[in-house]
Formats: C-alpha cells, structure tokens, sequence
C-alpha cells in the first residue's frame, strides 16, 4: 500500500529568500498529477467555467500558489517543475521524497531583470477570472498589471435556459487596481463589442462605457465603436482594437479600422501568432505602411483554466523618474515604447530612441544607429530589424538562455518605420492551437523634412475596398430605427474613406 504524506512546500525568490507566488506542477512515478489542497487534479477547462487557479497547458496541469502550499504525495520519486513567467529561470527536477518528509523547499533565480530598466509587463486582456485568482495568477505570471475586462457572456440554467452574463461588472475599478499587491494589479475595466462592427479593449476609463455590446439578431444597430471610444478617450482612456481578424467572415476588419484611420484607436492587440497568413501582422505593418501610427501589443485573450495569463503579454518602458503605476503604465502604452510577445525579452534602440519616438533627419541620405538586443529562456532562432514588411538585417540566436544582438548603422532614403522582431520554431503550448515562439517591438518612426510618408498603394486599395464594404452594410443592411442612426453610422465609414483617400494621394506625390 502506497504511504502518502502530506508535505508542506515553500518556493522562495533567491533575491529576497521569502515566498514568490508561481505556477507548480507536482507528478509521481507514473506521471499521475498531484494537486496542492484546494486546488483540483481534474478541473473544468470551458470558456467561463470556474476560472482561476488552475491550468491545463497541452496535457500538463498546473497549479498556483502564493509561493506556499500543502500537497498530499506519496513516497518515492517525484517530478517538480514550478515556473515564473519569462524572467526567471524554471525548476525541473526530480526529487526523492522519502516516508515520513514532511517539507519540500525550491528557490526560483532570475535570469532577467526588465524592470531594472522600466519595463513593465502586462495583459491587455482576460475575461471572467475573479479579481483575487487574477492577482494571484497575474504575481505567478510575473505580470505588472492584468487588465480583467468584463465581456458579456451567456450561461446555462438548471432548466437548460440561456441567460447573458456580465462577470465581474460590479467589479468595474475603472482607472484604478480593482486589487493590488506589491508590485502587482489587476484593473477591472470593459471588453465592448459588436458582431460585425468588431471589439475594442476599453482600458484606463473613469466610467463603464455603455452599451457593453449591442446588434446580433436580436438587436439593433442603434451605436457606433467611435462613440465608444471617444467616450473612453474624454478622460484619459485608452482604445485597443482586439481580436482584429474578428467573428465575421463577411467583413474581417470591421469598423476598428475606420476607427484606427480616424486616429480613435490607440493600440493594436495580438493574442497569437503562429507564423502563419492568418496572423495580423501582414494587416499591422500595412497599416504602417499607410502612414498610421499605432503601437502593438499583447493580450492572452484568457477566458478558461485552459488558457495561460499572459501567454501573449505587453511589456512597456516607464521612464524611472515618472514611476510605475497604472496611469504610467497606460500612458507608456500610448506613446508607443512597447514590444509584444509570448516569452522573448526585446528591446531596439534608433539613434538612442526607444520604440514609440519619432526620429527628424537632417538630410535625405543620413543614415540611422540601430541596436537591438533579445533573450530567451525558451530558444528562439532570429532577431530580425523591419522596415515595411519586410527584415533588412537578420542574426541568429544562440547560447542557453537563447540571446541575439544587431548593432549597424542604416541608411535612411526616405520617412517611414523600424521595428524589431525575433521568432522561431519552438512551439508553445496554447489553445486552440500551439503558437510559435515570437516577440515584436512597436515602431520609431523616422521623418526628414520636407518629405510626406510614402504609402503603400496596395495597402491603401484593400482598406479602402474594407471600408466600403462597411459603408454599404451599414447603408442596406444595419437595424436602424431612424434615419439619423443610419446616417450616424455611414458617417464614420465615410469620414475614414476620406482620410484613407487624402494620405493615399499625399503618399504618392
């Protein structure tokens, strides 16, 4: 008969030596999972089903704890692998645990220290955790700040009936931490959306945006996402257009991008990337290449214990003399010092500007001091400088953890962008399918006067042909009840065809 014990465990931080909240995974001989007490070997892993606590990441449970748990476990061999975002170096190991143990001790080491320089990191967006799991997570994720946007939902009754939801809307906090611990929040803000239209991330606003969604079959189309945004925007909120290849086949951009063209949206959110022509990054540097300027960033898009926080994260640079906080936080994020990922750290420098700056050359021929620097704990294969769509300098990576830098000067013919990118073919567990290993920065743009930003005339068709698309939907097809609606909504598809047309012109002159 197997002896079971119930053993107390402690997962220390090495710098501080005191308990670190983190993700820990505990199996026997013959891989059967071991789940700390009060949290689950066999948990529900559906869309809104008891979120929190738990996670299943391929076919691997996980549990988190505050850096502290008791766990019953047998005697004899047992695998440990506890893990602590992107910053610290995991724990795998094997551990004989002899009859009688009552006590297990791990410590977890940095590899990396981002914050050291500003940067923080972040989720842009996660559904349906309750505040505290999401504190909790978001500490054993290592994230700075969980943006938890309550998104209306349906659930089922013991009668079989569907209701809508709203999970967390009495938790709305607005433009503060909903909860918080040292170094850790989680802000509770709104996730609007609209069939066709699309969906926008409404962070940072001093009060729930109303209707949170509105249309369907059921519905009117009596609002616009504009007005959703400037009612985000008159307070000091900030706009992310989510899911940007959203549910609607029939008009894949939706009105976000009428909204990004009419400057109302203020950052661009990838929750995935598999490296393959479904991936939004074709549609974002598109958007560059038009003349826009708009920041990326990360979200995991977590809605169920099958999903990881942070999977796809935002990590942002606060200056050190303004301070972390959540206002400075969003604040970084506008201004565009931003890189995406699911686990690379990156950072680009151009002429000794962060991401977000805006470069003004003194001559047309001058040439630029780029500089970009990316490590891994899980390896990558390239670091890559972009400009357009496509890499003008490229090194692979190599070492353990996994690093590559570039340093070289580039000549500058005419306005436009750089970024820098790392990627690979390391998959990481995830749902609905494994996504590739990945990091992006947002732009600095480079300006030489006298000289308007060339655009893309490819680009510029295909929005355009998006945009009218919209217009003669909402023209024929969207539930007004007056003409004054209907017109309201045509107004924000013709304004951004007009915008569209004039930087299309200005480009190519």
């Amino acid at each position: 008969m197997t002896a079971w014990q119930t053993v107390h465990v402690r997962v220390n931080d090495a710098a501080t030596g005191q308990p670190t909240p983190c993700r820990v995974r505990f199996t026997g001989a013959d891989g059967t999972y071991y789940a700390p007490l009060g949290r689950l070997s066999d948990f529900a892993t559906g869309r809104n089903q008891d979120v929190g606590g738990n996670v299943l990441l391929g076919t691997k449970q996980f549990a988190y704890i505050d850096g502290v748990c008791e766990i019953p476990l047998p005697a004899g061999r047992i695998a440990v692998e506890i893990v602590k975002g992107f910053e610290y170096q995991p724990v795998r190991q094997e551990t004989n645990l002899a009859p009688g143990q009552l006590a297990l001790r791990f410590t977890l080491d940095r590899a990396f220290d981002p914050q050291a320089d500003g940067w923080f990191a972040g989720d842009t967006r996660v559904h349906y955790l309750p505040p505290h799991a999401a504190l909790l997570e978001g500490a054993a994720e290592n994230l700075a700040v969980v943006n938890l946007l309550v998104n209306e939902c349906t659930v089922i009754d013991s009668y079989g009936k569907l209701h809508p939801a709203l999970p967390n809307i009495t938790a709305v906090s607005g433009q503060h931490p909903a909860v918080q611990s040292l170094g850790h929040l989680v802000i509770v803000n709104t996730h609007n959306s609209h069939p066709v239209l699309g969906s926008l991330g409404l962070l940072n606003c001093h009060r729930t945006v109303f209707p949170l969604h509105f249309g369907g079959s059921d519905g009117k189309d009596d609002w616009t996402l504009a007005d959703w945004c400037d009612q985000c925007h008159r307070k000091g909120g900030l706009v992310v257009w989510t899911r940007v290849w959203h549910e609607s086949e029939d008009f894949p951009l939706g009105e976000p991008l009428a909204d990004l063209i009419l400057g109302k949206v203020d950052a661009l959110e990838i929750d995935f990337f598999e490296d393959s022509p479904f991936d939004v990054l074709p549609d974002w540097y598109a958007l560059l290449n038009c003349g826009f300027k708009v920041p990326i960033v990360g979200g995991s898009g977590k809605d169920s214990n099958g999903m990881l926080l942070g999977a796809m994260r935002t990590y942002t640079r606060v200056p050190p003399v303004e301070g972390f906080s959540y206002k400075t936080w969003i604040e970084s994020v506008r201004s565009g010092r931003t890189f995406a990922t699911n686990s690379p750290l990156l950072f680009l420098q151009v002429n000794g500007q962060q991401p977000g700056a805006v470069i003004e050359l003194s001559a047309r021929d001058a040439t630029v001091c780029v500089k970009a620097e990316a490590c891994s704990i899980v390896p990558f294969d390239v670091l890559e400088i972009v400009a357009g769509d496509s890499a003008l300098a490229t090194v692979q990576a190599a070492g353990d953890p996994a690093s590559a830098r570039l340093e070289l000067d580039l000549p500058v013919p005419e306005c436009g962008w750089l970024a820098a990118r790392c990627r690979g073919e390391r998959q990481l567990h995830h749902r609905p399918a494994n996504q590739r290993i990945f990091a992006h920065t947002s732009p600095v743009y480079v300006r030489i006067p006298g000289q308007l930003p060339r655009t893309n005339p490819a680009a510029v068709k295909r929005f355009a042909r998006y945009l009218e698309q919209m217009l003669t939907w909402a023209e024929h097809e969207a539930r007004c009840d007056t003409d004054r609606q209907r017109a309201h909504l045509m107004e924000v598809f013709q304004a951004a065809m007009g915008e569209l047309e004039a930087r299309g012109s200005k480009g190519q002159e």
